[in-house]
């Protein structure tokens, strides 16, 4: 099986082209491990769509299957272009989320940076949890996928080993939850840490850093309609959030290395 492995802001896939395998939790399991495999926080397939350009599938480095992937969508575009599969600029991709549009940025015949339209965020009202005889406040945002967006001023030395995991399990999300650390800045920025559902912790989340953005907006941080830097620990993103809550992100896309393994 031959892979190409690529990454968004250090947000790390494996992208096969092909149908996904019947042993795929095994397998991303395996190949994802940073010291047994290749390392990444997953493994991304593409493959021909039925009412889109292209389908994407994309399973945790756990091996669960995630609805929606901001950074490994861009790459997504990046791989189909660079690749020869495809000479659209502008690409329709099926997700578990629902169909995405991708609108490309080239350079010298290669994809450099994709805009992506994630839909609609949807943000629910705040909600305290109770963890380790602590309350911690956030905010409920869905981007396809659930996150949990927690505002903080001490974003450094937040404990994401330990917090991280507790809210992903806690029992308000039965079906897990990403979980952002953000603190909003002086100038409209956002500085975003994150734990993924699945993952871990990861130097980039895409649609983590769009449900940041939503809820930025909501609480009054950030203005709608007009973008915000979100500074994550793999680099930045901007997202804009427009007034029926439709968000659009725009980031870089890259590759790493190519590589071939035998499938077990």
């Amino acid at each position: 099986m031959r892979f190409t492995k690529m990454h968004g802001l250090g947000n790390d896939y494996l992208y096969v082209y092909g149908e996904v395998p019947d042993n795929i939790e095994e397998l991303s399991k395996k190949l994802s491990d940073r010291h047994f495999g290749a390392g990444s926080d997953g493994m991304i397939y593409i493959s021909p769509s039925e009412t889109a350009d292209f389908k994407m599938r994309i399973f945790n480095a756990d091996g669960s299957e995630a609805k929606m992937c901001g950074n490994g969508i861009r790459c997504v575009g990046k791989y189909l272009y660079d690749k020869g599969y495809t000479d659209k600029t502008r690409l329709k991709i099926e997700t578990l989320s629902g169909t995405k549009i991708l609108d490309m940025q080239v350079r010298r015949g290669k994809v450099k940076s994709v805009t992506v339209d994630m839909g609609k965020a949807e943000t629910g009202d705040e909600l305290a949890l109770v963890l380790m005889d602590q309350e911690i406040t956030g905010m409920p945002v869905s981007v396809g996928n659930p996150h949990f967006v927690i505002f903080t001023e001490d974003i450094e030395n937040i404990p994401l080993y330990t917090l991280g995991p507790l809210i992903e399990k806690h029992r308000q999300f039965p079906d897990g939850v990403n979980v952002e650390f953000v603190r909003p800045m002086e100038d409209g920025s956002l500085r975003m840490r994150v734990w993924e559902r699945g993952s871990g912790v990861t130097l980039a989340c895409g649609t983590g850093a769009c449900a940041s953005a939503a809820a930025a907006v909501k609480k009054g941080f950030c203005r709608q309609s007009s973008p915000v830097s979100v500074f994550l620990d793999g680099g930045r993103l901007d997202i804009t959030v427009e007034g029926d809550g439709t968000v659009k992100m725009t980031g870089p896309a890259e590759m790493i290395y190519e590589g071939e393994t035998a499938v077990c």
